[in-house]
């Protein structure tokens, strides 16, 4: 049987799994219910077990690093990160994006984590620069995560070393205690965490790359009528030479212009965005 989770430990996780809920929220309006429990622990060393699985190191400023090992199993951050890319129009998504949005979920929820981190502890706390490892470290405590969603649920494994545990149980230091005339008149409660801001999709998004084309027209043919084309055959569209071709970006029509020629190169002049029900209309 696991051993339960000390104080410090839960609290660490219930400040966690919320931020990890409200970043999850922020990028795709679903907000999973989210469950954590004391699991057996791994021994440090011997890998994730779910081949694929994505095991992330971070620490913080001011306690010993590393802190905090979360492992997703390729499922999990495949589909969070398809989730999140969905929720911005982006239906085919290749892994790599996939992972790479996840990682931004996850470092959106640990750096919401650092500054409670910091209001328990009296001083600012910040994430270090993380890292993906083959497998946790040696934890002392160890923990299980449960996300559901109306489709589904998603597992998570989280390890907490022991030097962070000891942080959270430290009081704070002398010089960061208030004075005793600050608590004469003691100062306004501190506001609550921030969740992380709801703008962030775009931000996640910037770097994905797409695909762009431009269709001048389409049309059908027979097979008997394609197996007769040959060197010089001319294939008629349902275009005319006046009309604009459409600017394609992932199989979705953006934009229509004009052909031109730029340096000996084709080009085109966007003469029109297409509206969002257009587009969505032309991924049907």
């Amino acid at each position: 049987m696991p051993e339960p989770m000390n104080e410090h430990a839960r609290w660490f996780m219930e400040q966690w799994t919320a931020a990890l809920a409200a970043a999850i929220d922020s990028m795709t309006e679903e907000r999973p219910e989210v469950q954590f429990a004391a699991d057996s622990a791994t021994p440090a060393g011997e890998g994730p077990a779910e081949e694929g699985a994505l095991c992330w190191e971070q620490g913080f400023q001011g306690i010993p690093q590393p802190a905090v090992w979360v492992t997703a199993p390729q499922s999990t951050w495949r589909s969070l990160g398809e989730r999140t890319l969905r929720a911005a129009g982006i239906e085919a998504a290749e892994p790599a994006d996939a992972r790479n949005t996840y990682l931004e979920i996850l470092n959106q929820s640990l750096a919401a984590t650092a500054q409670a981190i910091g209001m328990r502890m009296a001083k600012e706390v910040a994430c270090e620069r993380g890292a993906e490892r083959p497998s946790p470290g040696p934890a002392a405590q160890h923990g299980s995560v449960t996300l559901r969603f109306p489709d589904g649920s998603l597992t998570l494994v989280v390890d907490l070393s022991a030097d962070l545990l000891a942080a959270l149980a430290s009081p704070p230091a002398a010089g960061d205690m208030p004075s005793e005339d600050a608590e004469a008149h003691p100062a306004d409660p501190a506001p609550p965490v921030p969740a992380p801001a709801a703008a962030r999709p775009m931000e996640v998004l910037l770097d994905v790359e797409l695909p762009v084309s431009v269709s001048f027209g389409r049309t059908q043919l027979p097979i008997k009528e394609v197996l007769k084309l040959t060197t010089g055959s001319i294939v008629e569209l349902n275009r005319s030479l006046n009309e604009p071709v459409d600017v394609v970006v992932n199989n979705c029509v953006v934009a229509r212009g004009e052909v031109v020629v730029i340096e000996g190169n084709y080009g085109v002049r966007i003469h029109q965005i297409v509206s969002r029900q257009d587009r969505l209309r032309s991924l049907r």
